[in-house]
């Protein structure tokens, strides 16, 4: 499978470091940007610090893999760059829009419409069709159902001939790849999956990344993914290795021995230790 690399110029973190033409067209904002975000839980002695302080920036049509070990703040990481939680401190911007200031009802809309969601139990609802499933975040969102993208999408994941069946009748692969189809029916600014492969065996496993990286390759997608698996994280075009709520180590061009190193260096690695 054709894999796609950004080969431009960037800093540790992804900024784009290319001088810019003062007269040329402005060009569209980052998918998502994370600036001096932090997130605590508990108090006094029990305090937890999940964040300590991410910055990030990650271009439209990119697909990021996000690994770590246990408690390493991967989960905290996904659900405030996805507006699931709010960080204590610093700013997220989602195609360009400050997210962490805006109310519950607005970021809830917000979600349902540029936000895409993969989860590793796939989320289904079981007494709506496959193609009700797809459409449903348009449904939720009060947006026009559209049926035709619905029907495109299907076939690219592959399910064409499925649309009127409902979840049980099909595999957890095929449940995952209605997901995957769910998840960009609205064009969303980013799509961010959690462990999406987790339930499944081997070789569907790859078929399911391969459409995540189809959509990243094909359909312009920005992806974010976090997985425990190097061979997961080897689809995409870069790695993120997060360990005591910060960003340690970052592999661009995967493969899945250099991750599996890289995954073992950084346990092996007193906590707080410089990457």
């Amino acid at each position: 499978m054709a894999r796609r690399h950004d080969r431009r110029r960037t800093d540790q973190f992804g900024t784009d470091e290319r001088r810019t033409d003062p007269y040329a067209a402005p060009t569209a904002p980052p998918a998502i940007e994370l600036r001096g975000v932090r997130r605590t839980y508990g108090r006094g002695e029990g305090t937890v610090q999940a964040l300590r302080g991410i910055d990030l920036t990650l271009a439209r049509g990119s697909f990021t893999a996000v690994m770590g070990p246990s408690g390493s703040g991967k989960s905290t990481f996904l659900q405030c760059a996805a507006g699931l939680d709010r960080p204590d401190a610093g700013e997220i911007r989602l195609g360009g829009e400050e997210i962490t200031t805006l109310s519950e009802n607005r970021l809830t809309k917000l979600r349902r419409s540029r936000i895409g969601f993969v989860f590793q139990s796939f989320n289904l609802l079981p007494s709506l069709s496959v193609e009700q499933n797809v459409l449903l975040p348009q449904r939720l969102a009060g947006e026009r159902q559209d049926h035709g993208r619905a029907r495109d999408l299907l076939e690219r994941v592959g399910l064409g001939q499925h649309a009127r069946r409902r979840p049980g009748q099909l595999s957890g692969g095929q449940q995952q790849r209605v997901a995957i189809a769910r998840a960009l029916i609205t064009r969303p600014d980013v799509l961010f999956a959690d462990e999406p492969t987790g339930a499944l065996d081997t070789r569907t496993a790859h078929e399911v990344l391969g459409l995540l990286r189809q959509a990243v390759d094909s359909l312009g997608a920005t992806v974010v993914m976090v997985t425990h698996d190097p061979v997961a994280a080897s689809f995409a075009d870069r790695v993120l290795f997060l360990a005591g709520g910060a960003i340690v180590d970052d592999l661009p061009h995967p493969s899945p021995q250099s991750v599996a190193d890289r995954m073992v260096a950084l346990t092996s690695r007193p906590v707080g230790a410089a990457a």
